[in-house]
Order: structure tokens, then sequence, then C-alpha cells
């Protein structure tokens, strides 16, 4: 602990500031799949992963709100940022699968086509070349 901040507070806003600078990064670069709602969602959970660990008492705060007693913040926090972190992940990997198989698709199709083209081409100079 060095003058009251703790190892997990530092990696926690090490990590949330990346995620939030590669999201805002995507986002402006218009990159495939990333909209609005997307961005917002990043910005509302790396946001507060870091706000969680910068101000460990805005839980206990939220807590007397909701009506919960008692603070278990690091346990929590860390649980959450590795669930967070892996759902982004994954999701971001479904996302690039998704547009690998639309484009491979798409060239099957077009490849199909001009085959599908091709033998109807050929079928027809075979019934012109019978008449």
């Amino acid at each position: 602990m060095l003058g009251g901040i703790h190892l997990y507070q530092v990696v926690v806003v090490a990590i949330s500031s990346v995620m939030l600078f590669q999201g805002i990064k995507e986002f402006v670069s218009r990159e495939t799949g990333q909209t609005v709602l997307k961005l917002l969602v990043r910005l509302a959970v790396w946001g507060g992963m870091a706000l969680i660990a910068i101000y460990p008492n805005f839980t206990l705060f939220m807590a007397r709100v909701i009506g919960i007693e008692g603070n278990i913040n690091a346990v929590i926090l860390t649980g959450f940022l590795f669930v967070f972190l892996i759902i982004f992940k994954l999701l971001s990997a479904i996302e690039k699968i998704e547009q690998n198989i639309s484009e491979i698709t798409r060239k099957q199709s077009i490849h199909d086509a001009h085959e599908q083209i091709e033998k109807l081409q050929k079928e027809i100079k075979e019934k012109r070349a019978k008449e």
C-alpha cells in the first residue's frame, strides 16, 4: 500500500483505462459492429469499475442506499472485473467470427452464382448449336 492506494486499485484503473480507450478508439474509427449503445455500455461498465476503484467508499454509500451492509469491495470488484473482461473479449471474438462467416458466405454465394451462370450460358450455346 502506497499512500492509501492498494494494488488492486492501480490494476483496475489501468485495465479500465485500456478498455475505455479501446472502445472509444473503435467507435471513433467506425469499426464494424460498434454502436453508440455498445460505447455507452462500455463507458458505464469500465467507468464504473474505475470509479469504484478510485473511490471504494462509493460502494458503501450505494450499499446503504440499496440497503445492503458490509464491504468486500476488492473481492467483488475483482470478480466483476474478470467477468466483464471475459464477456467483452468473448463478444469481440463472436463479432469477428460472425463477420468472417458473413464474408465467406457472400464469397461462396457469388462463386455459386457464377458457376450457375456459366452452366446456363453453356446450355444456351448447346441449344443454339443444335438449332
